[in-house]
């Protein structure tokens, strides 16, 4: 009888001469011309976002120093006319005042109510972890059906609010007096809850060595806040102001729901000012030249805070005095 471990059958040969195991696990050889397309591939929704992103600003500025109108269809350079005209009217600087005037109060109301509901949410309590679940409901309403939702509230007539707070019918909300006041309480309602999430995140984050080690000390929970927490915090603070700062700038759509921009003036921001031009008055240049000085205002701005963000992120490093 033959030894089957010296027989020299085809299955032997056939595996003598296939190709080893290493060699089919070995991935096939990719071709150097593919290789040098693929970053190419990889960059194109990028150059794509850029481009949707750049026409519609570069096409605006380019409105801004022309004579574009409904009834100018052939415009003409006009250099820094539209400029001129923007900046000497009374109208436009009452505008640049309620547009900064909204974006720094209703920031640092969200931001004060915003850490102080993230610092009574961190404490672990049935009531804390359900009402956690229910802050984000604000954030997934669209700020135009917000609006149209509290501007029934505010009816003087049939709103909620004069019933439950028993106003009557003669407060209205919406009146030149109150337009403003009335604006700033509904952004803090839809956007109170993202700082207070953010900030929230930032808690939980922050390393439970020095305050185990504080309390064991005995410091109160005010010196622990103060010198502890709060500065470890600070960069999650500002990354909120930053978002919530740039976005009220930018504010419209709740606003106009509300007001559209009145009675007479009082809410009319830059953005509503820029609407009424182009959309309304079809002045199109006009509207571009609102924009692109809102523009201006919001780069400097973003980036003094983005600067300020950077050196409160090295300070809660350590590594700036």
């Amino acid at each position: 009888m033959a030894n089957p471990s010296t027989s020299s059958g085809p299955l032997t040969e056939a595996t003598s001469s296939g190709p080893s195991s290493e060699a089919r696990r070995r991935p096939p050889e990719i071709p150097a011309w593919r290789r040098k397309l693929w970053p190419y591939l990889l960059s194109v929704p990028a150059v794509l976002i850029i481009i949707g992103i750049l026409y519609p600003f570069v096409l605006g500025a380019i409105y801004s120093f022309l004579n574009y109108a409904a009834v100018n269809p052939n415009p003409k350079f006009v250099g820094l006319r539209n400029f001129g005209s923007v900046l000497t009217d009374p109208t436009f600087w009452g505008s640049v005042f309620l547009t900064l005037a909204f974006a720094v109060v209703a920031t640092a109301v969200e931001t004060v109510l915003g850490v102080a509901i993230a610092l009574l949410l961190n404490r672990s309590s049935l009531i804390g972890r359900i009402f956690e679940r229910v802050l984000i409901l604000p954030l997934m309403i669209a700020p135009v059906i917000a609006g149209v939702i509290w501007k029934l509230m505010f009816n003087p007539q049939f709103g909620i609010l004069n019933h439950v707070l028993g106003l009557g019918s003669t407060f209205d909300w919406l009146s030149k007096q109150n337009a403003f006041a009335s604006i700033v309480l509904v952004d803090l309602w839809i956007f109170t809850p993202f700082v207070a999430i953010l900030v929230l995140a930032g808690i939980r984050s922050l390393p439970k060595e020095p305050f185990e080690a504080s309390s064991v000390d005995g410091a109160s929970w005010f010196y622990m806040f103060r010198r502890l927490m709060l500065p470890m915090m600070w960069p999650y603070i500002l990354v909120a102001v930053i978002f919530r700062f740039m976005d009220n700038l930018k504010v419209f759509d709740a606003i106009y729901v509300l007001t559209a921009g009145g009675p007479g003036v009082a809410t009319r921001t830059l953005q509503i000012g820029a609407f009424e031009d182009s959309i309304i008055r079809f002045d199109y240049s006009r509207g571009s030249t609102y924009m692109f000085i809102l523009w201006i205002i919001v780069f400097i701005t973003a980036r003094y805070l983005v600067k300020a963000l950077g050196k409160a992120q090295a300070r809660a490093a350590g590594s700036e005095s």
